[in-house]
């Protein structure tokens, strides 16, 4: 924290400078205050919307009724113009002040330092903290507005179309049916706010459980070679299905980016991100906890089913990058793994997903 002394020379620059300054700034002071006018309607206009979704939000569940409701929605819409008209005024009446008095307005609220002859000398370093300092004591004053809490958490779950690629051939020439080859996950995440007076840019994190499904084509299924390398050959009896699946538990890191309503009350400041565009990139790691190959084929005339547990060298850890795009709660979501699906010497082959994300 900065010494007394230090603040007192900031004093005498303030009382130096503040009459020079002035001159040359009441009328960018009315500007701004006529700026404000829009932003107040705006912001009254906002809250009520939020607030009469909420009165839909109860009648929906049933806690109140369509009377109830009704009163509730005419006091809100009698409160917010009654706010309007009240900000309004105010603004209209610090404009007139400057455009009477021009630079020479005593106690203006908007100047860097304000003068009162019962509170002393007033410096108002930024939007949360002030100085006051009188003949006898100084103190320090803190903004008391109430910001929206910083971390909110979501329930995630994705699913869609999973494939490998696989080094040295297109993703069109893997051995694995697109429509057949899916992925699902679900997980729970934290995120919060980077910077406390703006929402423009949020932290996720949290943990997932991945489940991806590779599906075989031509009748064939995974083995590992007296080499120790995991390859595809053909299975004894016709296959009906061959299917290889992962299960990952992975710590996703998101930074996600995007506009935001902003409403304002008297002694709260609240953040919306309903209805607005959003798009996250980010990475993730963790562990493999299983591997299984599941495999129905005909032998005899007769329908088997065989589960393959572990065995297919598979890589142990699991890590790779991620990013979504969309609006509200849904978004279009791809993942990709950079380590390989089975360890070395295997061919490298890496998952990637491509899916549907939601937030909720």
């Amino acid at each position: 924290m900065k010494t007394i002394s230090t603040y007192l020379v900031f004093v005498l620059i303030c009382i130096i400078t503040n009459s020079v300054v002035a001159q040359d700034n009441y009328k960018d002071k009315i500007q701004d205050l006529t700026e404000q006018k829009e932003k107040i309607t705006q912001e009254e206009k906002d809250a009520l919307k939020d607030e009469v979704e909420a009165i839909d939000k109860r009648l929906e569940r049933g806690n109140i009724n369509n009377e109830e409701a009704a009163e509730l929605k005419e006091d809100a819409a009698r409160r917010r113009a009654l706010n309007i008209e009240n900000r309004l005024a105010i603004i209209d009446n610090k404009i007139a002040l400057l455009e009477r008095n021009k630079e020479d307005v005593l106690g203006e609220e908007n100047s860097s330092i304000n003068r009162d002859e019962e509170a002393g000398v007033i410096i108002n370093i930024d939007d949360d903290v002030s100085i006051k300092i009188d003949d006898e004591e100084w103190d320090i004053y803190f903004d008391k507005s109430k910001y929206d809490r910083r971390t909110y958490s979501d329930l995630v779950f994705a699913f869609g179309l999973n494939n490998a690629i696989i080094k040295g051939q297109s993703l069109n020439d893997t051995p694995y049916k697109v429509w057949g080859s899916r992925f699902f996950e679900i997980g729970w995440t934290w995120r919060t706010r980077v910077f406390n007076k703006t929402n423009f840019m949020r932290f996720h994190y949290g943990f997932s459980f991945q489940f991806n499904g590779l599906k075989s084509q031509d009748n064939l299924y995974y083995v590992v070679d007296d080499e120790g390398k995991t390859v595809q050959t053909p299975f004894a009896y016709p296959l009906r299905k061959s299917k290889l699946r992962m299960d990952n538990l992975v710590f996703p890191v998101h930074f996600e980016f995007g506009p935001f309503k902003t409403s304002r009350s008297e002694h709260r400041i609240r953040y919306s991100l309903k209805n607005q565009f959003r798009i996250g990139l980010g990475a993730y790691g963790g562990f493999n906890m299983g591997t299984r190959q599941k495999l129905k084929y005909n032998q005899d005339g007769s329908n088997r089913k065989t589960t393959i547990k572990g065995g297919l060298n598979s890589s142990p850890f699991i890590y790779g990058l991620s990013g979504y795009m969309g609006v509200n709660c849904f978004s279009v979501y791809v993942k990709y793994d950079l380590n390989p699906i089975f360890r070395s010497p295997s061919d490298e082959q890496r998952n990637i997903s491509f899916g549907l994300r939601f937030a909720i």
